[in-house]
């Protein structure tokens, strides 16, 4: 990745003239919104920034609200909702949100409803993610577990079949197995079930969904027997309450770190996690183009302080010139792309 990143430090130059008149924008911006005033205190109005989507991107965007709304004129500006990545996508493909948070990039059918509507999406990579496999502290006989057992627990053939520890490998006790995991619309499930399975969405349907991780979190942490599956930065938050398995692809049992998915070792459930924004239909452009840019400036800081791998510092400053330049469309070809690595998201040509 070394050499990639280093084929674009001669337009870091450019780079920070991009920054600065970037940073002018926005104090522009901020002299120009004219969302509330002291005389609308106590009416409900429609937010000037409406994000949905993906509660495992959730934590980061909401940090990023919270900087935002740290100076008292953006207060009240920003809802945030979870409807998982596809929930969003709908919503978002058809201009009901100015951004919407993804954990895997927009799809085929996704960029078709986005053009039909007249859509113009920015896409901008904003972390990487390890998909955490947990099970609960009082779970004394699990470890780690391959690829192979996975798929051979969450494929649509495991339904009503496969549902004792000891049907999943032998040497695990007979006792009754409880599944936890995404909801179908949810990235995290398309993700998963594409990595493990084979296909995305395709997946047994006897088991607790949710979009809603923390959902996920809690029913894993009551019962002894759980098993599931959920970002790795709602472990990070809930340690106590959870404990981790190991992934064993054929190449040895890797726990997911940042360091394991910086080295792309937690493979194959490491992947990229994004925003896609609507700047050019929003009614609130100036706001909006001031929360993306302190998004894009401060967002690998946070998302290392919410338990997520941050992206280099060349993938921040390329967010900055395709923002700048409002270039639009996506560069992963419509599909999830299993095992990618950080380097993929280094400039590629976008569709739209």
């Amino acid at each position: 990745m070394n050499a990639t990143v280093n084929r674009f430090l001669v337009v870091l130059g450019t780079i920070v003239l991009v920054v600065s008149s970037l940073a002018t924008a926005n104090t522009s911006a901020q002299h120009q919104m004219a969302q509330g005033t002291a005389g609308d205190a106590g009416k409900t109005t429609t937010p000037a920034i409406r994000i949905d989507g993906s509660s495992t991107v959730y934590p980061i965007t909401q940090a990023i609200v919270k900087l935002f709304q740290a100076d008292p004129s953006n207060k009240g500006q920003v809802e945030v909702k979870v409807s998982g990545t596809t929930g969003g996508f709908e919503k978002f493909c058809n201009g009901k949100t100015d951004i919407s948070n993804a954990s895997r990039p927009i799809l085929l059918a996704e960029m078709e409803t986005c053009k039909k509507n007249g859509v113009r999406y920015m896409e901008f990579p904003i972390a990487f993610d390890a998909l955490t496999i947990a099970i609960n502290p009082q779970n004394d006989w699990a470890k780690d577990i391959t690829v192979a057992e996975l798929k051979k627990l969450w494929e649509p053939a495991a339904q009503g079949k496969i549902m004792r520890w000891n049907q999943v490998r032998p040497s695990w006790p007979d006792r009754p197995l409880k599944l936890f995991g995404a909801g179908d619309k949810s990235g995290t499930f398309d993700y998963f079930t594409e990595a493990i399975v084979g296909k995305s969405k395709s997946s047994r349907k006897d088991y607790t969904p949710s979009e809603d991780d923390e959902a996920l979190v809690e029913g894993i942490s009551k019962d002894p027997n759980a098993l599931g599956y959920f970002g790795y930065a709602y472990y990070q938050e809930n340690q106590s309450k959870l404990k981790l398995l190991a992934v064993d692809n054929g190449k040895g049992a890797i726990l997911p770190s940042t360091q394991t998915v910086e080295k792309n070792q937690y493979r194959p459930l490491s992947r990229p996690l994004f925003i896609y924004v609507n700047l050019r239909s929003s009614s609130n452009r100036q706001l909006l183009a001031k929360f993306v840019t302190l998004y894009i400036n401060r967002v690998s800081r946070v998302a290392d302080s919410v338990g997520y791998v941050p992206l280099p510092n060349a993938v921040r400053d390329i967010n900055y010139v395709n923002f700048n330049r409002g270039k639009t469309g996506t560069v992963f070809s419509g599909k999830a792309r299993i095992d990618s690595k950080i380097s993929d998201l280094l400039p590629k040509k976008p569709a739209y």
